[in-house]
């Protein structure tokens, strides 16, 4: 590592967050029951090959696998939760002798859960030693395995632990560089057997994520969701927001008298809303400024968006423009789903 790899993060790094939580604790208990290596056998005279694979289950349905590992505080978590957005299935802290479990249980899922991250880490202390093993374990049954190891500078680390005020895990009664000097040495070889190294020392989170999408999303864009929410402004604003609008601005159906026992899902409130002056341009000029949104948010890696759209009491107006904007939203291949707050509330 050059002395240029550990400058430049000042505003950077505390945006990778295994440094901010306890470890996880793993307490499943799984029996291992594994082939062994194949090898031609004699039985009463003929010879027999044994299987790699688990019985009856069929060799292409054994699923991808990528293990995450790396330096504490270099971006595991950051990296493991980019693959759960592209639609990996993500076992944190999983001890390395369950690696081969957790395979064959993703090979009898008959294709339920086609790709398996694992993060792999010195929160899984005396497990760790059985890592290698388990990869012989793997690479036996001709299981596709990639190794993903985020690296660091000893100066960004100690900054990223000192501003989230926690102890390296292998520190003890050291000092932070202490723990990180004994676990790059703990995971020399590791290191040395990995297919892809991200030295974040100088990226933020988001370049992080752009650097995993790049390796694992293909070339298809990252797969954006969003939620439309209808509410009413009398009964608060709905706290996961990431962007509200109001339709105050429209006449109320309310103190329509034929209207008002209806909501925004009936046909006539909803053409009453629509026949409003601006509530059409509304609709076509929001839709637009989300499409220039939702390019942005692919771009820095946000996957998920939930978009709230507000009248007085979350029954007519809202409701009614919320299903418009979310077929809209559907018809351009975005993956909707629409949530009626506070209809019925009244």
């Amino acid at each position: 590592m050059t002395e240029h790899d550990a400058q430049h993060t000042d505003q950077r790094d505390p945006a990778f967050s295994e440094t901010q939580g306890a470890a996880k604790e793993t307490h499943s208990e799984a029996r291992q029951d594994h082939p062994q290596e194949a090898e031609a056998v004699q039985e009463n005279g003929a010879e027999v090959s044994t299987d790699v694979t688990p019985a009856g289950v069929p060799e292409a349905a054994i699923p991808e696998l990528v293990i995450i590992s790396g330096m504490s505080g270099a971006g595991r978590s950051t990296a493991a939760k980019c693959l759960e957005d592209l639609g990996w299935f993500v076992v944190d802290n999983l001890p390395p002798a369950l690696i081969p479990t957790m395979v064959e249980l993703g090979a009898r899922s008959q294709g339920n859960v086609a790709r398996i991250a694992v993060v792999v880490d010195v929160r899984g202390r005396r497990f760790f030693d059985n890592l290698r093993e388990s990869l012989a374990d793997l690479d036996s049954r001709g299981v596709t395995r990639r190794i993903v190891f985020l690296e660091s500078s000893d100066d960004a680390l100690v900054r990223r632990f000192e501003s989230v005020r926690r102890p390296h895990p292998l520190q003890g009664d050291g000092r932070i560089v202490d723990g990180i000097a004994a676990e790059r040495e703990l995971l020399r070889e590791l290191r040395g057997d990995a297919d892809l190294v991200i030295d974040t020392s100088s990226l933020n989170v988001h370049e992080l994520r752009a650097k995993m999408d790049a390796q694992f999303a293909g070339e298809e864009e990252p797969e954006l969701r969003a939620t439309v929410m209808s509410f009413g402004f009398k009964y608060g604003l709905p706290v996961d927001a990431d962007l509200v609008a109001d339709m105050r601005f429209l006449p109320n159906p309310h103190w329509v008298p034929e209207l008002r026992p209806y909501t925004g899902l009936n046909e006539e409130v909803s053409a009453y809303v629509f026949n409003q002056p601006g509530a059409k341009e509304f609709l076509d000029r929001y839709a637009e400024l989300l499409r220039l949104i939702a390019t942005g948010y692919r771009r820095e890696g946000k996957r998920y968006v939930t978009i709230a759209i507000g009248c007085t009491g979350g029954k007519h107006r809202s409701v009614a423009v919320s299903e418009k904007l979310a077929a809209r939203l559907a018809a351009e291949g975005v993956e909707t789903v629409v949530v009626h707050r506070d209809m019925g509330r009244e």
